[in-house]
C-alpha cells in the first residue's frame, strides 16, 4: 500500500543516455521531468571503461564520467532526478500511476520509459572480476572492439548477434575464436555461411567457457569440450560475451505492447506505444543498434513527442 501521491507533467522511469536526453529536452520544454533512475544509474554505460565512438569527445571519456556529465547537464537545466525503482503501474487510464519503491505514487499526464536491457551473461566469477574492473570482457563489441586492434579474442554465442559481432571483431582482431556450446549455429544460413567463410575465425563447437584467464586482464579463456570433457587455453586478450539481452520492461507487460523478446514496441517513426501518453526510447525499445549515441537520439524523440502530446491536450504553452 502506497503512502505518498504527487503529481507531475512527465515522468521519466529509467536513466543512462535515453532517460538523461530526454530530461535535458522534457527540461528545456518547461515540462518540468521528474526521473527516477532505477538500480543501475546511469545505465550500462557505468560499467563500461572508455567510450571513444560518442561525438564530442575526441579523446574518449570514461563510461561513468561521460553519464554523470548528462545528469548535471539534466539537472543544470531543471529536471528532477532522483534515486528510486518503479515497481508497478497502472496505465488503464490517464494521468497515469507509477508506484515508486512500492510506497509512493506518482501520479503522471505523460511517462517517458527509458529502462534499458540488461545483456545476459555466464556467470563466472572471473567473468564479473574482469567486468567490473574494465579488464577484457564486454557484451559489445561494436563499442568495444577497438581496444583488441589486431589481437586474438574470443567470442560466446551462437545466434545472429554472435555472428555479427564475430565478423565485426574479425576485421579489425587477428583471430577470433567463437565458442559455441551445442554442434551448430541459432543464427540465420547467410550469417553461418559469413563467420564460417571468415578465414580469422575458429569456430569451437561443442565448447563452453570454463574460465577467463588472467591477474588484472584477460590472458586466455580456458574452454571445455561438453562432449569429451577435454579442456584447452584460448591465448586471448579479449572476451566477448553475445548470449542476448533482456528488456527490463516486465513491469509494463499488461498495458504495453512488446515484442516475443520483450522489446517496447513503438509506432514506426516515433517513440509512441500503444497507449497514448506513454513513450518508449533507448534499450527498452532498440534491439538492432544498442548504441549510446542511438539511444541519446530517441530520448530526444521520445521528449518532444511527450511535448507535443501535452501541447494537444492543453496542457503545455507552446
Amino acid at each position: 500500500m502506497t503512502e505518498q501521491k504527487e503529481h507531475v507533467e512527465c515522468l521519466i522511469i529509467g536513466s543512462g543516455p535515453a532517460g538523461y536526453t530526454a530530461a535535458i529536452y522534457a527540461a528545456r520544454a518547461d515540462m518540468k521531468p521528474v526521473m527516477y533512475e532505477g538500480l543501475q544509474p546511469g545505465g550500462q554505460l557505468t560499467i563500461t571503461t572508455e567510450v571513444e565512438n560518442y561525438p564530442g569527445f575526441p579523446n574518449g571519456v570514461e563510461g561513468p564520467e561521460m553519464m554523470n556529465m548528462f545528469k548535471e547537464q539534466a539537472t543544470r537545466l531543471g529536471a528532477d532526478i532522483r534515486f528510486g525503482l518503479a515497481t508497478s503501474v497502472d496505465f488503464s487510464k490517464r494521468p497515469f500511476r507509477v508506484t515508486i519503491d512500492e510506497n509512493k505514487d506518482i501520479i503522471a499526464e505523460t511517462v517517458i520509459i527509458a529502462t534499458g536491457a540488461s545483456a545476459k551473461w555466464l556467470g563466472l566469477p572471473s567473468e564479473e572480476k574482469f567486468k567490473s574492473n574494465g579488464g577484457g570482457v564486454s557484451a559489445c563489441a561494436v563499442c568495444d572492439g577497438f581496444f583488441y586492434r589486431g589481437k586474438e579474442v574470443a567470442i560466446v554465442g551462437a545466434g545472429d548477434t554472435a555472428c555479427e559481432e564475430a565478423s565485426y571483431l574479425a576485421k579489425i582482431c587477428s583471430k577470433v575464436h567463437m565458442i559455441v556450446r551445442k554442434d551448430h549455429f541459432k543464427a540465420s544460413k547467410a550469417m553461418q555461411h559469413r563467420v564460417e567463410n571468415t578465414p580469422n575465425i575458429e569456430i569451437h563447437f561443442n565448447s563452453e567457457t570454463d574460465e577467463v584467464l588472467g591477474d588484472t586482464v584477460v590472458e586466455g579463456v580456458r574452454i571445455k569440450n561438453n562432449e569429451n570433457g577435454e579442456t584447452k587455453t584460448l591465448p586471448v586478450q579479449g572476451f566477448f560475451v553475445a548470449i542476448g539481452h533482456t528488456p527490463n520492461t516486465w513491469i509494463f507487460k499488461d498495458y504495453i505492447n512488446l515484442d516475443e523478446q520483450g522489446y517496447i514496441q513503438t509506432i514506426p517513426g516515433s517513440s509512441r506505444t500503444n497507449v497514448e501518453g506513454v513513450f518508449a526510447c533507448g534499450d527498452a525499445q532498440d534491439k538492432v543498434y544498442r548504441q549510446a549515441v542511438t539511444a541519446a537520439g530517441t530520448g530526444c524523440m521520445a521528449a518532444l513527442d511527450a511535448e507535443r502530446f501535452l501541447g494537444a491536450q492543453g496542457l503545455v504553452t507552446a
